[in-house]
């Protein structure tokens, strides 16, 4: 659960009895390469914490298997539509490399907010955040062009290699080809 405290940190001090808290409606969980955290109609009530390991939001588009986002360790991840609203969602969470999690009951956390101000101070703060980050992928792919989308991923992570091509250029919009053009153009 360190990690996961160290990553809260990032955004607002909790106390112990906070850490306590949270520890008492997570859980941690072991998920291999290509399975499904989390698969398209599944109502989401979980909030996940990736210690390590690599997943993806993606949904199907006329047939076609598009990525929303990737996550990558020490990162959350949740549909979050879905963890609001209640309804099922139309994505699902697929994990790219063996990972382990921790699991956060959204139900319970949601009602510690009544009791816990620091609680819910530090999830407003992270999921304003997550909103920035939303809005921020949007005007990239209004403004910026595929290379400088993905000059971006290189920059926002060391495990770029370890995602398959397809999975990359679907979430640039691209097609491979055009992925691997780009590729060759910055060696």
């Amino acid at each position: 659960m360190e990690e996961l405290f160290l990553y809260f940190g990032q955004f607002y001090k909790i106390t112990d009895l906070d850490e306590q808290e949270i520890d008492k409606i997570s859980k941690i969980i072991l998920i291999g390469k290509n399975e499904l955290l989390q698969p398209i109609g599944h109502t989401c009530k979980t909030i996940y914490f990736l210690k390590s390991g690599i997943a993806r939001i993606y949904y199907y588009k006329d047939g076609n298997d598009i990525t929303e986002s990737f996550a990558f360790e020490n990162n959350l991840i949740a549909r979050v539509e879905s963890l609001f609203t209640g309804r099922p969602s139309q994505k699902a969470i697929q994990i790219i490399e063996d990972a382990e999690i921790i699991a956060i009951n959204a139900t319970q956390l949601f009602k510690l907010y009544d009791s816990n101000r620091n609680i819910e101070r530090l999830f407003r703060l992270i999921f304003e955040k997550a909103y920035v980050d939303t809005v921020n992928r949007i005007e990239s792919i209004q403004f910026h062009t595929a290379e400088e989308r993905y000059n971006h991923l290189l920059h926002e992570t060391d495990y770029l290699q370890k995602i398959p091509l397809k999975h990359i250029a679907s979430f640039l919009g691209i097609t491979q080809v055009s992925l691997s053009r780009i590729r060759a153009s910055l060696k």
